[in-house]
This record gives C-alpha cells, sequence and structure tokens, in this order.
C-alpha cells in the first residue's frame, strides 16, 4: 500500500503533487473512500465528521475534486436529512457501517474497499481508530489494499508503531499506546501549530526522547510519501526529524 502521511490534509501544492503521483492519475478521475471515524472521540465529533465527509472542513481531503466519493465509517455515523441533501453534490456517495462487519458476508463489502483508488483517513483520536480499525477487520486489509492511504493527523499515526504517551487520551481496552506499526518511525503532527501551544518544537524534542524508534515531527505544510519502502518527505514548512 502507497502511504501519503499529512498532519493537515493536502495543503500545498506540493503534497497535492505527491498525491497524484501515487494515484497514477489526477484526482479528477480517481474514486475515494472517506474515513470519519477518529474525530468522533473528541468533542463536537459529529459535527466535524460532518464537515470532514462534505468538503467543508480547514483540512483539505474531501473537496480536491475526486470522481466519486464513499464513506466508510468504522463506528455509526448518523446522516441527517439535512446532511444527505448537502452529500448530494457528489457525483457518487456510498456509507459502508464497519461495526456491522463481523456479522456479514465478506463478500458484500470488500468490493468497495478494493475498488478505491483512496482511502482518506480523518483525524481525531488515534487510539480510537486504531480500535476500530482493529475491530472492523480494515487493518488487516491495509497491507494487501493498491489503494493510496491518505492520513489526516491522527489516521497518519496510526500507521506507526506507537504514538507515544503524550497522545494518549482515549484509552483502549488493551491499555498501552502502540498502534499498527506499518511504518517504522512515529509522527508527532501539527508542529508549532498556532492553537496548539503544546506542540512546539520542545515538546516535539521532549516526545522523541520516550520512543525507540525514528520519528519526525511535521507541520501542517509537511507529509510523509512512503511507497515500496522508501520514505520521503514533502514539505513547504518545516519539520524535524528523530534518532531513537
Amino acid at each position: 500500500m502507497k502511504l501519503l502521511l499529512t498532519s493537515g490534509g493536502v495543503t500545498n501544492d506540493s503534497i497535492r503533487q505527491a498525491l497524484v503521483d501515487l494515484l497514477g492519475k489526477p484526482i479528477e478521475e480517481a474514486s475515494a473512500l472517506c474515513i470519519p471515524t477518529a474525530i468522533h472521540a473528541l468533542p463536537g465529533g459529529a459535527a466535524h465528521a460532518y464537515r470532514f465527509i462534505s468538503g467543508t472542513g480547514s483540512n483539505p481531503m474531501t473537496g480536491l475534486g475526486w470522481k466519486s466519493l464513499g464513506v466508510l465509517e468504522l463506528t455509526a455515523l448518523d446522516t441527517t436529512a439535512h446532511q444527505a441533501a448537502q452529500l448530494a453534490r457528489w457525483k457518487s456517495l456510498g456509507v459502508l457501517e464497519l461495526t456491522a462487519l463481523p456479522g456479514i458476508d465478506r463478500e458484500l463489502w470488500l468490493p468497495t474497499v478494493f475498488e478505491a483508488d483512496a482511502l482518506l483517513v480523518n483525524g481525531g483520536d488515534p487510539l480510537y481508530l486504531h480500535h476500530w480499525m482493529r475491530q472492523s477487520g480494515l487493518a488487516n486489509l491495509l497491507p494487501s489494499l493498491s489503494s493510496v492511504y491518505v492520513g489526516l493527523s491522527a489516521g497518519s499515526m496510526i500507521m506507526t508503531p506507537r504514538i507515544g504517551q503524550d497522545f494518549v487520551n482515549w484509552t483502549p481496552p488493551t491499555g498501552g499506546d502502540e498502534t499498527l506499526g506499518l511504518v517504522d518511525f512515529a509522527i508527532f503532527p501539527h508542529l508549532d501549530h498556532p492553537d496548539l501551544p503544546d506542540n512546539s518544537m520542545a515538546d516535539a524534542e521532549r516526545w522523541a526522547a520516550t520512543l525507540s524508534s525514528p520519528s519526525y515531527a511535521i507541520d501542517d505544510q509537511t507529509a510523509i510519501k512512503v511507497t515500496g519502502g522508501e520514505v520521503k518527505v514533502i514539505s513547504e514548512g518545516h519539520w524535524r526529524s528523530f534518532e531513537p
């Protein structure tokens, strides 16, 4: 699977071009599934999820001009009639409720996942997202997908081995701060964000010192592109790497 791990979404031309390169075709010719799940563990999660799905939020992901867009919801998301009317502007929209997947035949939902050109995974609480990735069975599928995985904040962090105790809020049943470990480095997102005073470079240094893996601190104008085992930082902002 090809990865584009961002802090703030597709926020500049360099990150957008990296996405196009990974897709192998223009965004306008590609289909995407968006996963808003992580945001439900934060205050106001339902409203944030709607803004993410509809492309009206501050983090550019779903509003990039995809050929088609579907919603892959790992937990329950109640879509009101008003929201449905807003979402009707997409060429096509599908909803796949993953909490039901263990009780239904995989053949009913697997094609939706395997046919998508991209998975757009929203931010929020990384451990909550990791929990539902595991519970839904999607985590086991990720390594075999040909889709481009585009993570935003928590959506990027869950691909790493650990998130570090600084980012533990929602506590999983198993405890700990371990995540999927599909890459061998950790990510500190939203570096020096003006609304996040605890995300300074000094905070990132302290966080990195608690980990046993390499790590990156990236701002919202930076992404990490991973393909074929090659890791490349794409940035129009600032970032820093740390060795364990």
